[in-house]
């Protein structure tokens, strides 16, 4: 089976109006950007989009949301995001915050096949409302349901053609249960190699679960939020 593509726009190519997908990354560490270029380019719609956060504006899946592509996103954290919060508070976007713990385990067990679980997260919030609740050694505990994608897209650093990925550090959070979550799975990479040239002691997501991989390129790789240390000079 040929899983590779020759790039975004064609690993993307059968994504349509109304579908649901995830997006890999923590915060804009380890962003499908590739991907993300080329569903503006295709001009999809009301997509249901599940990722960690909400990008920046102009950057990530703020340039969906600039776009209006996006009906609903489903995150943990959106605190970057200026277009995000006035669509939302106009009224124009659909918004499902999630405990970020929460949210990696509904996306972790549609990978596994499990529907459902219970959390102590969110318990006595308005996450709780609507949710059956049961009692575990005497603490509450809310049943949340697995998170499936029509999607998942994500962005790892080494792939080969069979699909088996390799990602580094942060990059790994969300991305690597994501794969696992979509009945299509696709993955940029900025290595793509021949099979058998990866370890298999390396591999974080078995090529099994991917459907198509290919190897990106103009990677920004921008930083949220730069934070620095200024240190005084001795004496000064």
């Amino acid at each position: 089976m040929n899983k590779v593509v020759l790039n975004a726009i064609e690993a993307i190519a059968d994504i349509r109006d109304g579908n649901t997908i995830m997006l890999g990354g923590f915060g804009l560490c380890g962003i499908p950007e590739n991907c993300i270029a080329a569903l503006v380019t295709k001009g999809v719609k009301n997509l249901t989009c599940i990722s960690n956060n909400a990008g920046i504006d102009e950057f990530g899946l703020g340039l969906l949301l600039q776009t209006r592509q996006i009906k609903k996103m489903i995150s943990s954290y959106v605190g970057e995001n200026a277009e995000f919060e006035r669509q939302l508070l106009q009224g124009e976007l659909e918004v499902e915050l999630i405990p970020q713990g929460t949210l990696a385990t509904r996306i972790q067990m549609a990978g596994m096949g499990i529907p459902a679980f219970f959390t102590p997260a969110g318990y006595g919030t308005e996450i709780a409302l609507g949710k059956e609740v049961k009692e575990f050694n005497g603490k509450k505990h809310l049943m949340e349901y697995a998170l499936p994608a029509d999607f998942a897209i994500v962005k790892a650093w080494k792939g080969d053609m069979m699909g088996n990925l390799v990602f580094r550090k942060t990059t790994r959070n969300f991305s690597t249960s994501m794969a696992k979550a979509g009945t299509i799975t696709i993955a940029e990479v900025e290595q793509l190699v021949q099979a058998g040239e990866i370890d298999p002691d390396h591999v974080h997501v078995p090529g099994i679960y991917i459907h198509r991989i290919f190897q990106g390129g103009a990677y920004e790789k921008r930083i949220e939020r730069k934070t620095v240390q200024i240190t005084e000079k001795i004496g000064s």
